[in-house]
């Protein structure tokens, strides 16, 4: 697994470390005594390191076969909702709701869960509370995207920013291939992913359970033949 910094943190990183060694030469030119530069440069260290950290982008292959009815997770980070909703904004039914919220030290990038097409492409203006609370999927900022599964099913992801995270990226396109391998987007600083799927699903994961975006596998589509739709 080769892994990269993400594009999305090229010029954070080159700024910071720009800002980080003014400050720590100024401390070493002008604070004494030296234990206390000492201790600032290995605090900015460990700072940079977390911030590279959070912005790697691990190539990534789904290790078993690749079918028309494979979901798995669009990100990093654990299971902390998996039930029935009603999805008012774009499908107008019931469906089941799975959410994987994403912690600082998580991978940020966010993966197609199925291959398909993309049908639709939404960014919904909103607040900024905790990703972690079941409400953040309706009134947070967020992007919305529609996909139509190889199955023939709609699959419908949402990007939703948190408290920290204030900037959703979305590459997405309308009319594109989605593939499980490839980006759908980008979340900085800390955020929480919902993957709205057919109640017929099969549901491979549990609260609580940790997931590698484009790896682990959480779910398995119906077949539309065994559909009586």
């Amino acid at each position: 697994m080769k892994v990269k910094i993400h594009r999305e943190g090229t010029n954070i990183l080159i700024v910071l470390l720009l800002i980080l060694s003014v400050v720590n030469a100024s401390a070493w030119m002008f604070i004494r005594p030296a234990a206390i530069p000492i201790v600032f440069t290995s605090v900015s260290g460990v700072f940079y390191l977390l911030v590279v950290n959070f912005f790697r982008s691990p190539r990534r292959h789904f290790p078993g076969k690749v079918t028309d009815s494979l979901v798995v997770s669009s990100v990093d980070g654990r299971v902390v909702a998996l039930e029935k909703v009603y999805e008012s904004e774009v499908l107008h039914r019931d469906v089941i709701q799975l959410s994987v919220f994403m912690s600082v030290v998580n991978v940020h990038a966010n993966w197609f869960p199925v291959n398909g097409v993309v049908k639709l492409v939404r960014h919904h203006s909103g607040r900024f509370l905790s990703a972690y609370l079941p409400k953040a999927s309706l009134e947070n900022e967020r992007s919305t995207i529609l996909i139509r599964a190889s199955n023939g099913s709609d699959v419908l992801v949402r990007q939703i920013a948190g408290a920290v995270a204030r900037r959703i990226v979305t590459y997405a396109e309308v009319g594109e291939e989605a593939s499980i391998e490839d980006h759908l987007g980008f979340i900085k600083f800390g955020s929480r992913v919902d993957i709205f799927l057919p109640l017929d699903t099969e549901i491979l994961v549990k609260i609580g359970d940790k997931t590698v975006g484009g790896i682990t596998e959480v779910a398995r589509l119906r077949d539309p033949s065994q559909s009586n739709s």
